[in-house]
């Protein structure tokens, strides 16, 4: 059984993960939490997920586990990941990483020199529908891959769009990352990086939340649309890979996930819609996170290798900040 806790309360995905752990009592001790800002403890600390947990400071909690949830607000999550890491202690880091290239180069150079795990918590890795597509390229479906087309937008509120300011990038650097992670593990990173950051400025709001980033490879184009203003946009969340044998088509992404497939054999007649519906076992949006924190135990007691290496999340990292123009933070305002 691995002691694990969860530094801060902040990220917007830090109730499911806890939520995940404490699922699991065979696998996970779950010693308690730490959250300093008094603000997040009015909004946040009196959720299900830490009823009968114990508050620790931050440094306390470290001391008594053996791997911590990194779950603070984003601008926090490389800094305190380190000092976990400094600790000897694995983790999992909330996306998307924060701090400098080089900040975060150091958290990863630490962690593999110390040979600890580092999570980090893109949830499409552990998509079914995802995980089918990665099967189908990796065994050769598809062939050489030609285009990526991927998109993850919404039509947030005001006060989530007002939330954005504090980043640059917007909407690209807080959902963005979650498609560049996909691009980057399939194609490594790319030759070019062509960024177009549009503020729509709806409801007096300036920030980019209508975005496309275009990644150029040698043969291939990957195209990133992400926007804050799309209504209905949850409905077409979609991740679509087209190569030399095969196509490839996932939307939505997730609750529910609908995913086509196609080749050469199947689409005969080049003028006509010809694919396949392919079965996807989907798990509820509430058990997003079961696989990925069965992964983690697995991962730190040796039973799994993380297929997504050190090297893997600085690239991504790497890309997403080429992408934003720079990782960069003008505020920390929590509402």
């Amino acid at each position: 059984m691995i002691r694990i806790g969860q530094i801060g309360i902040g990220h917007n995905h830090g109730e499911g993960k806890m939520l995940a752990v404490r699922k699991f009592p065979e696998l996970f001790d779950v010693v308690g939490f730490a959250e300093e800002n008094e603000e997040w403890l009015k909004k946040r600390g009196n959720l299900k997920c830490y009823e009968g947990l114990k508050r620790y400071s931050v440094d306390e909690l470290i001391e008594k586990c053996d791997a911590l949830l990194i779950e603070t607000d984003v601008w926090d999550l490389t800094a305190t990941a380190q000092k976990c890491i400094d600790s000897g202690k694995h983790i999992h880091i909330d996306k998307p990483g924060s701090g400098t290239l080089e900040e975060y180069k150091t958290l990863l150079d630490t962690a593999k020199a110390k040979n600890l795990i580092v999570q980090v918590g893109y949830m499409y890795r552990y998509n079914p529908a995802i995980q089918k597509a990665l099967e189908l390229i990796k065994d050769g479906k598809l062939g050489e891959i030609y285009s990526i087309n991927a998109e993850m937008s919404t039509f947030h509120s005001a006060r989530y769009r007002k939330w954005l300011t504090n980043f640059g990038g917007g909407i690209m650097y807080i959902l963005g990352c979650h498609l560049i992670d996909l691009i980057v593990y399939l194609m490594g990173s790319p030759e070019k990086i062509h960024s177009f950051l549009k503020h729509t400025e709806l409801d007096g709001i300036d920030v980019a939340d209508n975005n496309l980033v275009v990644l150029e490879y040698k043969k291939a184009l990957a195209r990133v649309f992400v926007s804050s203003v799309e209504v209905n946009g949850y409905g077409r969340r979609q991740f679509v890979v087209s190569g030399s044998k095969g196509t490839v088509n996932i939307m939505p992404i997730e609750n529910p996930a609908n995913m086509t497939y196609s080749d050469l054999d199947i689409a005969k007649n080049p003028y006509a819609d010809l694919k396949r519906t392919e079965e996807i076992t989907e798990k509820p949006i509430d058990c997003r996170y079961d696989m990925m924190v069965q992964d983690f135990y697995d991962y730190i007691k040796g039973n799994k290798l993380n297929p997504y290496t050190y090297e893997h999340e600085y690239a991504v990292q790497e890309v997403l900040d080429k992408t934003v123009g720079g990782i960069k933070f003008y505020s920390n305002n929590i509402d």
